[in-house]
């Protein structure tokens, strides 16, 4: 069974679950994801998607 959700949901239960049991401020959180989106604009985000795509492979099995 393949079940498909989208990583932004996968994300948001992540951050609930952070800021609802291990006391994560919400500016914090805040602060993580506007990070994550000025990283993107970088040089760094190349090197970035592909270790995150190399690591995806691996969870899935499909790695060469």
């Amino acid at each position: 069974m393949t079940v498909s959700l989208p990583l932004v949901f996968i994300l948001g239960v992540i951050v609930w679950a952070a800021i609802k049991f291990l006391g994560v401020r919400l500016w914090v959180a805040v602060v993580i994801a506007l990070f994550g989106f000025w990283l993107s604009k970088t040089m760094l985000a190349p090197s970035i998607e592909d270790g995150t795509r190399s690591g995806v492979d691996v969870v899935n099995g499909t790695h060469d």
